[in-house]
């Protein structure tokens, strides 16, 4: 991946001061060792009137995934085709921003002992990058850049120029241009906004993330108009640390605003808001109701299907009567994301014993899912396109066949409660269907028939006497009489 920073000057002040602000000499081609590969920097054109840096990264994509191997006990598979063939050597994304940040560490917080005035002064900045991924379009790009004072351009690049019925990919080649910024702002700006425009960290976002989006973020970041979505998608949409960091946004916000300092204002706020009683989040209540359930029935071996990043695992390993839990996910790096938040590695050979991650999809049998007391299916089936459904409902409740299953998907009737969910809108992007109340019971009905269940149904969440629960709830348990008819058989 490739990123140039140019600038133009005059006797006065040469472009070359370029290399004085960067802290990296102009007649030097230097590398620098990352984790993830090396970074070198040098210098296209070096003349009093124009001058370019360009940082070239060389990412070791094997290495990559070596460094990620052996990180878990369980079967936890961090590597897949898609591990070695993929678009990081190439595309800017949250490595390359990792890059900026320890490279040009000086730069961007704005510190040069040779030129100090100089460092502080705006610049006639070019900044170009030839390929960003951008989920979201040229759109967002001028979205996220333009409150910022650059003057953009993005133009999206072709799946393929002999095709061009293909259409767009989602790679933009990002040209900023502005007079009005400092360099360390332009570093700064990139450091934040390239791994949002990806929507994607590269490796693990711990909570000290919050700090550094921050620091980045000093001075543009609490006013910017997109800073919901920036602070989300920085921080790998991790709610808890979204969350804290809005907070300690809108506290600099205030300061700001009111002239003071910012403890005064965040000791007001704990003072108000010390006798509020926060709601219960709704996950929160729906792993309590999964737990509840199989507690009714006993369960000790369980199966979590569609684990994600193992947020449901990690509460049934806090109860010992949980003797053999087992995540299943679709996903790779969902798992891999499980086993980092279970401290698989660091667990001991007792509690390890107890637990396993597995690679599969839903939509197959797989005789590794026999054998279990319960499966749990939480928010899960809305996931799926509806045509593949029958498969699913076949290889849980026919193939793998547990004695008690739970499915827990929304309820969209309750969605006109929601009021930041615009009308007509599901609650995820990634939902497929919401169903109401009759159809989750009308499925769930034909389903316990087809596989010789019965079901029962709870709800989850505050049960509105109008629009009913945010979560509605199934439990599936096999019938005390095996007697399942022919045609039932048959059908299963």
């Amino acid at each position: 991946m490739f990123l140039t920073i140019t600038t133009t000057g005059t006797p006065e002040h040469p472009a070359t001061d370029l290399g004085f602000l960067l802290h990296k000499h102009p007649d030097k081609a230097q590398a620098f060792s990352t984790s993830f590969g090396t970074a070198h920097v040098f210098y296209p054109e070096a003349e009093e009137g124009g001058c370019t840096a360009a940082l070239l990264l060389e990412v070791d994509a094997v290495a990559l995934v070596r460094r990620g191997k052996g990180k878990g006990r369980g079967g936890a598979p961090d590597a897949a085709l898609a591990q070695y063939v993929n678009d990081r050597p190439y595309a800017a994304s949250s490595l390359l921003a990792v890059a900026l940040g320890n490279v040009f560490s000086s730069a961007m917080r704005g510190v040069c002992r040779a030129l100090p005035e100089r460092a502080a002064q705006p610049l006639p900045l070019r900044v170009e990058v030839p390929a960003v991924p951008a989920r979201g379009g040229p759109g967002l790009v001028r979205r996220l850049f333009e409150p910022l004072g650059w003057a953009v351009t993005a133009e999206a690049v072709p799946l393929d120029t002999r095709f061009p019925e293909w259409g767009d990919s989602r790679y933009v080649r990002l040209v900023l241009e502005s007079g009005t910024r400092t360099l360390s702002d332009a570093l700064r700006h990139l450091y934040v906004l390239l791994p949002v425009l990806d929507d994607a960290k590269h490796y693990w976002v711990s909570p000290d993330e919050v700090d550094k989006l921050l620091r980045a973020g000093e001075g543009w970041l609490p006013g910017h108009p997109e800073q919901k979505l920036i602070t989300s998608r920085y921080l790998s949409r991790r709610w808890s640390l979204t969350r804290e960091a809005m907070e300690r946004l809108e506290l600099l916000r205030l300061a700001e605003t009111d002239d003071s300092e910012v403890e005064e204002i965040d000791n007001a706020v704990a003072a108000e808001t010390e006798q509020e009683d926060r709601p219960t989040p709704l996950a929160v209540l729906r792993r309590e109701a999964i737990l509840a359930a199989l507690a009714d029935h006993a369960a000790a071996r369980v199966l979590d299907l569609g684990c994600g990043e193992g947020h449901l695992v990690r509460e049934l390993l806090k109860e010992p009567r949980f003797t053999r839990i087992t995540g299943v996910d679709v996903s790779v790096r969902a798992l891999a994301i499980a086993a980092r938040r279970l401290g698989l590695e660091r667990m001991g050979e007792r509690q390890a014993a107890r637990v396993n991650l597995l690679q599969g999809s839903l939509a197959y049998t797989d005789k590794r899912l026999k054998g279990y007391d319960a499966a749990v299916l939480s928010e899960v089936i809305e996931h799926l396109d509806l045509p593949r459904l029958p498969a699913l409902e076949y290889a849980v409740f026919g193939a793998a066949r547990p004695a008690t299953v739970v499915v827990t998907t929304p309820n969209v009737e309750y969605n006109v409660r929601w009021e930041t969910l615009p009308a007509g809108h599901v609650r995820h992007r990634d939902h497929r269907f919401e169903w109401t109340r009759e159809e989750f019971r009308t499925w769930a009905a034909k389903v316990a028939e087809r596989h010789g269940y019965d079901v029962g149904f709870r709800p989850v969440g505050p049960d509105d006497p109008e629009v009913g629960p945010p979560t509605q709830m199934a439990v599936f348990t096999t019938r005390t009489n095996t007697d399942v008819t022919e045609k039932e058989a048959k059908a299963a």
